[in-house]
């Protein structure tokens, strides 16, 4: 497809639903004048479990692929660990096997061709002397402040943060180097990480790169989604009725489009997904209620369905039914080769061990410190006498008589 494509067309494509893009004359340069392909990178910290959110990218991923873009994967197991210790060392190896079967099936459910696509380990050259060495330099050129303020929304906050979170910034932009690429892709989250990296790399005879940046998808809970809060994601492998009953508690007012998660998920997942598989526009289909209320809602804009929404005329009602069917529908090929692939489910039972039960520990009961045994009371021997601080409370002495006398017997016995 993409040797049928002109320049602009690919250009078009690529800067398709993105919010911001710095130093676009870097990518406009390799696609009009040198005429080859656009080589671009994007990393993924291998920490949590991935969720529905990951589609967002997916699609971005798609369209460069489309566009004869060569891409490449970063699976950033290092980052993960440093972020925090999101990731602990002895299952990075595991969740960033996991994230290679998530993002290959993610691919091919959206009907591209993975020709152009390559999937690179962080470890495979971030421990190397070479990388190292460029690590120390770029940390003699940026200040504290500089990386910090740039991982602000990145890297997790912390009430004592360590060091390895100011490293962090610092290898994603050096990864830009080591990975040879024209440009980065990423969140808009990552704009500062992505200033910086602008700013640095010369300062170490490197070349600058061009950024590319999706919007942030709001959460179904309102706010940013996110893989450690099981409130404002869905898991890729949710299966219906847990998808159906987050949907179902998502975040959706009325008449409210700003960060409402559901109308985002339509905008930047449904719509051009459903572009990708079909290959023409994308369409996003709502049921009426009822049958007498006239034909359903079919929307292949944006701007229309929110100003529907805006109206009341598209409803919450109306549309959780609706996005709730055409997510599954994503889903289910993403399911079907999960439960196809032993390997798949090996690698996710060591990426995400189940908790462990906690046995329920058996309450003893408390009789107080006036028997026999109890902590601080009294404790009783084989040979019948008993020791303890509260003994002569007890004790009724060593023979029959100083017994009966303790006991009070004689003066209670029948004359």
């Amino acid at each position: 497809m993409a040797d049928s494509m002109s320049a602009q067309d690919k250009l078009a494509l690529i800067y398709e639903n993105l919010q911001e893009r710095l130093k676009e004359e870097i990518i406009e340069n390799v696609i009009i004048k040198e005429k080859r392909p656009l080589k671009i990178y994007w990393g993924t910290a291998t920490t949590g479990r991935p969720h529905c959110g990951y589609f967002v990218p997916m699609v971005k991923i798609a369209h460069f692929l489309r566009a004869g873009c060569t891409v490449k994967i970063l699976l950033a197991d290092i980052h993960g660990f440093l972020d925090n210790l999101k990731a602990p060392i002895e299952l990075v190896k595991y969740r960033a096997e996991y994230y290679r079967f998530v993002i290959t099936a993610l691919l091919k459910s959206l009907n591209v061709s993975v020709d152009r696509l390559e999937m690179v380990l962080g470890s495979s050259y971030q421990l190397s002397a070479e990388y190292t060495m460029d690590l120390f330099r770029l940390s003699s050129v940026v200040t504290e402040h500089d990386s910090k303020k740039a991982g602000a929304e990145v890297v997790k906050q912390v009430a004592h943060p360590t060091l390895s979170g100011l490293i962090y910034p610092l290898m994603q932009t050096l990864d830009e180097q080591y990975l040879d690429v024209d440009a980065q892709f990423g969140g808009v989250d990552q704009r500062k990480i992505f200033t910086l990296a602008t700013e640095a790399l010369p300062k170490i005879n490197y070349k600058e790169r061009a950024h590319l940046m999706n919007a942030m998808v709001p959460g179904l809970a309102g706010g940013k989604m996110s893989a450690s809060d099981p409130d404002s994601k869905i898991d890729l492998l949710d299966p219906p009725d847990v998808v159906e009953k987050k949907l179902k508690k998502a975040h959706c007012a009325p008449k409210e489009v700003e960060g409402n998660g559901i109308i985002g998920f339509v905008e930047y997942v449904i719509l051009p997904v459903d572009g990708l598989r079909s290959g023409g526009k994308g369409k996003f289909v709502v049921e009426r209620r009822k049958p007498e209320d006239g034909d359903p809602l079919v929307y292949d804009d944006i701007a229309k369905l929110k100003e529907d929404f805006l109206a009341d005329k598209l409803t919450p009602q109306l549309l959780k039914p609706a996005i709730i069917k055409a997510l599954m529908d994503l889903l289910k090929p993403l399911q079907a080769e999960y439960e196809a692939l032993v390997e798949w489910q090996e690698i996710a039972n060591k990426a995400y061990p189940p908790p462990e039960v906690k046995k329920k520990e058996k309450k003893v009961k408390d009789r107080g410190t006036k028997f026999p045994g109890a902590k601080g009371g009294v404790e009783a021997k084989p040979d019948g006498h008993v020791e303890g601080t509260a003994q002569d409370q007890v004790n009724l002495g060593t023979g029959a008589e100083e017994a009966m006398e303790n006991l009070d017997i004689q003066s209670k016995a029948p004359s």
